[in-house]
């Protein structure tokens, strides 16, 4: 696993809508691998690696959850609005980059009285999104000068490597653009027509994918992304989840789209013949690019390849380096051998 390049992908900011500094990155690494790039009208970068038979349509989504400036106070501190989905306990004394006329780190705080102040009762209140500000440590004028209300917010925290994890911010889903740039890269004897899609705005209702598969028009669809881990304390046991270390996940099933079955016994197939460890994940929640593809058009077959991953939308976001390489040796010999598929019903 390629960590420099990971950590590449994870620390470019990129919330949805304002995926600017994350595209620039990504362009970079894709230019690399196919014969043409190009950004769309919503700002996905679809790289485009041709060949005859099948279009197959990959989509990794660059944006991450965020936040919006809403509000500056006359002491300096900013009130923001969420842009994707957040659990606010995870967020009170978390460190984010607000991306004013400079960049400044803040500190998330809570609008209460400090702890040793508070009663029990208090204590066990759960925070909510608004309740929460973001401390810039600057003078109150200072502050205003560099903020104003829209400027975007990010999660801001150093990785973490051991000789098996990888853990930081935006895992989602910038290890699912890592899988797709470094599958582009590991396939051989590519013959299929490939459009490879790293979309935006999935974080608030898969509106890159959709757009890009109009245009693209593809035979068959499969999103890369990041599936939640139910392999801690209190992980739910009632539907098949994934869990770290077990190999890349096949997504069966979510919110959003219900996987062709023909893409997933090949998949199975790929992964069986190249000695591959995979395992099987289904929900009826969440969603993925998969969604936005399926629908586009008269429809269009598709699938979802995962990375399992704990503790998703937080600063700390955990996936197993073995994970990720089966990743992207699934979809690369998947990519191999696509020419010689026929979905037709």
């Amino acid at each position: 696993m390629d960590t420099q390049l990971l950590t590449r992908l994870v620390t470019a900011p990129g919330i949805s809508g304002y995926e600017q500094r994350i595209r620039d990155v990504v362009r970079a690494e894709l230019e690399g691998v196919v014969d043409e790039v190009r950004t769309d009208g919503l700002g996905n970068l679809l790289g485009i690696r041709r060949g005859s038979g099948p279009r197959v349509m990959l989509s990794a989504h660059m944006d991450t959850i965020g936040f919006l400036v809403s509000h500056v106070d006359d002491d300096g501190f900013i009130r923001i609005s969420p842009v994707g989905g957040f659990d606010p306990r995870t967020l009170v004394n978390q460190r984010v980059l607000v991306q004013g006329r400079r960049d400044l780190v803040g500190l998330v705080g809570m609008a209460t009285k400090p702890v040793h102040l508070t009663t029990p009762q208090e204590r066990e209140k759960a925070p909510k999104l608004e309740d929460l500000f973001v401390d810039v440590m600057l003078p109150a004028e200072e502050a205003k000068q560099n903020v104003s209300v829209g400027d975007p917010v990010t999660l801001l925290r150093e990785p973490v490597e051991t000789d098996r994890a990888y853990s930081s911010p935006y895992q989602d889903d910038r290890v699912g653009v890592y899988v797709l740039l470094e599958a582009l890269r590991g396939a051989r004897d590519l013959r299929a027509e490939v459009c490879a899609v790293v979309s935006v705005q999935e974080e608030v209702g898969l509106r890159g994918a959709r757009v890009s598969a109009f245009g693209v028009e593809p035979d068959l669809g499969i999103a890369l992304d990041v599936s939640p881990a139910a392999d801690t304390p209190g992980g739910e046991n009632r539907q098949q989840h994934a869990v770290l270390g077990k190999g890349v996940a096949i997504g069966l099933m979510d919110s959003s789209h219900i996987a062709d079955p023909r893409l997933v016994a090949r998949l199975k197939e790929r992964a069986e013949r190249n000695s591959i460890q995979y395992q099987l994940q289904l929900t009826n929640r969440g969603g993925t690019d998969a969604g936005g593809i399926q629908l586009s058009r008269a429809g269009v077959p598709v699938v979802t390849l995962c990375v399992p991953t704990r503790y998703i939308h937080t600063s700390n976001e955990l996936v197993v380096k073995s994970d990720v390489d089966e990743a992207v040796a699934l979809l690369a010999r998947f990519l191999e051998s696509a020419h010689e598929l026929s979905l037709g019903w």
